[in-house]
């Protein structure tokens, strides 16, 4: 009985004694958020109907999971699974995809064997002071088309999130 009636004493006393450490703080992370992403999307959709083109768009967060899908009337079904990809080859790369497309254009197929990496224009990455906090993927005309459409929400983004 002894034993126990002394161990909280002693647990106190080794941790006056006990080094301390700084406390960790969480990082301060920007995120998209539902809204952004509708918006963004909605700036490829205006893009895309004032050329008369049909896609699907996407935006996914850092993390290359779906926030908001959108596929225009008329628009084939296989391209869904495109621009999911698209997006989530410009989140894991940190990069256009467009730059991987000109470098199997180029003659460099080793590219085709990157996981997570479509050779394909039309994923960008939505960044913002040299972070990456999701992406855009446009499916449904032409890779051109794809990344005209695709640009045209990248380049509203700032306006978007008030910058």
């Amino acid at each position: 009985m002894k034993i126990l009636r002394l161990f909280p004493a002693a647990a106190l006393l080794a941790s006056a004694f006990a080094p301390t450490l700084p406390a960790a703080e969480l990082a301060g992370k920007k995120a998209l958020t539902l809204e952004i992403a509708k918006q963004v999307a909605a700036a490829a959709e205006s893009f895309a109907a004032k050329n008369k083109w049909t896609m699907v768009i996407t935006v996914v967060d850092d993390g290359g999971n779906v926030m908001f899908l959108e596929k225009m009337d008329e628009t084939q079904l296989g391209s869904i699974e495109v621009a999911i990809e698209k997006a989530k080859s410009a989140v894991n790369f940190k990069r256009p995809t467009k730059a991987f497309e000109d470098i199997v254009v180029g003659g460099r197929n080793t590219v085709l064997k990157l996981p997570g990496s479509l050779p394909v224009e039309g994923g960008i990455p939505l960044m913002v002071d040299g972070k990456l906090l999701g992406a855009i993927g446009v499916s449904g005309g032409t890779s051109v088309q794809d990344g005209q459409t695709a640009t045209a929400a990248v380049d509203a983004f700032p306006k978007i999130i008030g910058r």
